[in-house]
């Protein structure tokens, strides 16, 4: 039996250094994946809810509403995000996601404190994140209140405004209801990467891709016919959980199934090409899994689905976008909670399609220069 020497080990650590180092791909997730996931999470995983857009009908536009409009917008918890010109405006506003909560200011509002009467208004805010929704009717009463105290303190007559919130979509703000739609989302996503990556992988480890590039087979048939089967999986996987969401979780389609089918097999066949550019970079499955936690990981954390993007500094939010499934999020939650359409939902289907088309550009490109 050998002895035990020091010298052997450390030749082996040294082989080991120069295979680390000729593999770029593990030494790059080794050493700035790290520095990545720190910097991003750290920002990112933040459950305060700041800055939540807030849209304004001022029907009385006056010296008074506008001193109320001021208490809201000039605290950090809400952004002035637009004006409307009826009550409807605001509602379409929240109903696109484009806002969260609105202020409501009746045509009458001063000429009641005027004559020492209290006056409502109205916030309005949209129930389908109860998290946000729950922060923003605290925020509004506070608000309402210290503007009450501020007022009476200044004036003879005590006048009182009264903050009437409505909740929107899931006036009960249950969380199934904000989260079963995320998650119908990450397991297309999450399911179908990890699936396509790993398996392209796996024909290049047993060398049966080069098989089937000696054969007449053309390359926009191959990736075509590789993607059929996880077409079919990715669509299985969605129709049960839509199903199971609908039996055991009361969460029920609000708006077009048609729409949300189409939307979600656009959705699909993005992911589908994001697990193949990982497979095409990636030079064996220990690669692979590593690529599709270095992008999982921060979709799932950056996309809303977790955490409110409202409260993620501007840089963070630009990365956010970046991310197909973040959009997606938003339109799940448009077509299943508020039951609204394309329409409404025009600039994340956009944006979603706009990302997807070059995802799919890039991975065709790379995976064709691959087989030839």
């Amino acid at each position: 039996m050998n002895k035990f020497k020091l010298y052997r080990v450390w030749t082996i650590t040294k082989k080991e250094f120069i295979h680390i180092k000729r593999d770029k791909p593990s030494l790059v997730i080794s050493f700035f994946l790290p520095i990545m996931m720190l910097l991003i999470f750290g920002f990112a995983v933040n459950a305060d809810v700041n800055n939540v857009n807030l849209s304004i009908y001022d029907g009385d536009n006056t010296e008074q509403s506008r001193a109320l409009i001021a208490s809201f917008t000039h605290s950090h918890y809400f952004n002035d995000f637009s004006r409307g010109f009826s009550v409807e405006d605001v509602e379409d506003t929240i109903k696109k996601g484009d806002a969260k909560t609105g202020l409501i200011i009746p045509p009458d509002y001063s000429k009641k404190l005027n004559r020492g009467e209290s006056s409502e208004i109205q916030i309005l805010v949209d129930g389908s994140d109860p998290t946000i929704a729950r922060t923003a009717v605290n925020y509004a009463m506070v608000i309402s209140n210290h503007y009450n105290s501020t007022v009476n303190a200044k004036s003879i007559a005590p006048v009182g405004v009264s903050a009437k919130p409505m909740v929107m979509y899931n006036p009960t703000l249950e969380s199934a209801k904000f989260n079963i739609p995320g998650v119908v989302g990450l397991i297309l996503q999450n399911i179908t990467i990890i699936l396509t990556a790993l398996a392209m992988v796996r024909e290049k480890e047993l060398g049966t891709i080069e098989q089937l590039i000696m054969t007449p087979v053309t390359s926009l048939e191959l990736i075509i016919g590789k993607l059929i089967p996880y077409i079919a999986i990715g669509s299985y996987d969605f129709a049960v959980v839509m199903l199971l969401s609908r039996w055991i979780f009361g969460v029920s389609v609000a708006g077009s199934m048609l729409e949300l089918i189409l939307l979600g097999f656009i959705f699909l066949v993005g992911a589908l090409a994001m697990g193949m550019l990982i497979s095409t970079v990636a030079k064996n499955q220990g690669q692979a899994i590593q690529g599709t936690l270095a992008f999982l990981l921060p979709s799932v954390l950056l996309s809303g689905f977790m955490f409110p993007r409202e409260s993620m500094p501007l840089v963070i939010q630009w990365i956010s976008i970046t991310f197909p499934i973040t959009h997606f999020l938003v339109i799940l939650r448009g077509i299943i909670l508020k039951g609204v359409g394309i329409s409404y939902l025009l600039n994340a289907t956009v944006s979603m399609l706009v990302i997807i088309t070059v995802l799919i550009g890039v991975t065709a490109f790379k995976f064709t220069k691959k087989l030839d």
